[in-house]
């Protein structure tokens, strides 16, 4: 069985130094290690190179779902696992995760990713990210992002979405379920990815004895409004994609909700420039659900957007209610 990393990576030549040095450190090492290079204007390619590292150079940027397919379509390996630039692996991660997914006989699997850098971890250590979910709204929850670890998040679980920070998928997944969808660019294609996993009922771990560290926007930095665009974009892609035919009003609550967020960062112009994207840009992204079945398939994905945002609840409940999670369930009644 072999295992491949694939890192989409674009300039920031000391995070790939870093990276590459702490996958060397890995109990179960990696059998191949494909850094796909999205055109960087550093000598980032030239550092994994020297390395002794396979490097996949891309003439431009195409985001990071073309850089991930680049890197899927160039490895046989069983299991791939995607890793952003800026994490820090923990020595045993990838032993790990590959003992828990073969054991729960599992399509993928994710750790318990931590703040790098965080000021707090001496007394104790803040999340990153865990697994993710996505709300009646179409707006994605990183689950326990920004929140203090703890109990709650030592607990193993099925999973239906992993982030791509940093994760774990057989390769046979990406050969039924497809890879990313590139339309998407960069953010909410890993989310894409999880909604046709969930439809496809191919279901993963939550490994949290997995630790990660993440630096975290390293690339374009918190509520750039690069980032914001592109999320306010591509949210009205899943919507287009997968949300047809469900309620409208938590979907309006959600968008507006996340806008007025937008706006108290500064980034109102951001974020309508991306909603007039993604208004234009939907009309071309074809629906999930063919017509033949587009009862039964719509049953499904009720189905399962309706258990997602009730992990949501769970977990705002459990760990403490974010101020958007706070009004956005007040609004749907809860």
């Amino acid at each position: 069985m072999k295992v491949a990393a694939v890192v989409p990576h674009w300039n920031r030549r000391d995070l790939l130094q870093t990276l590459l040095a702490n996958l060397a450190e890995q109990t179960r090492p990696f059998d191949e290690i494909i850094v796909v290079d999205n055109g960087s204007t550093d000598d980032s390619a030239a550092v994994a190179e020297r390395a002794g590292v396979r490097v996949i150079r891309l003439d431009r940027n195409l985001g990071f779902a073309a850089a991930v397919n680049r890197g899927i379509a160039s490895t046989q390996a069983d299991w791939i696992a995607i890793l952003n630039n800026d994490v820090t692996l923990a020595p045993d991660w990838l032993e790990q995760l590959l003992d828990a997914a073969e054991k729960e006989q599992a399509w993928f699997a994710t750790g318990k990713t931590l703040m790098a850098g965080d000021p707090s971890r001496i007394g104790g250590a803040h999340i990153d990210g865990t697994f993710d979910a996505i709300s009646r709204g179409a707006c994605a929850y990183r689950c326990g992002s920004g929140k203090p670890d703890g109990p709650f998040w030592n607990q193993p679980r099925r999973i239906s979405m992993a982030p791509m920070t940093a994760a774990l998928f057989q390769r046979r997944l990406f050969e039924e379920i497809g890879t990313l969808d590139e339309s998407f660019e960069s953010y909410l294609e890993d989310v894409d990815f999880g909604i046709r996993c969930a439809i496809g009922e191919r279901w993963g771990v939550y490994v949290p004895v997995a630790i990660a560290c993440h630096l975290g926007s390293s690339t374009w930095g918190q509520w750039n409004k690069y980032s914001v665009r592109l999320i306010a974009r591509n949210q009205l892609l899943l919507t287009a994609k997968h949300f047809r035919g469900l309620p409208r009003w938590p979907i309006l609550a959600g968008q507006l909700l996340w806008g007025l967020v937008a706006v108290c960062h500064g980034c109102a112009g951001a974020y309508l420039q991306g909603k007039m994207a993604g208004m234009r840009d939907a009309r071309s992204i074809p629906s999930q659900r063919p017509a033949s079945e587009n009862s039964k398939a719509l049953t499904k994905i009720i189905a399962f957007v309706q258990e997602s945002e009730r992990t949501i609840l769970e977990v705002q409940r459990q760990t403490g209610f974010d101020r958007y999670w706070r009004v956005y369930f007040w609004l749907q009644g809860l």
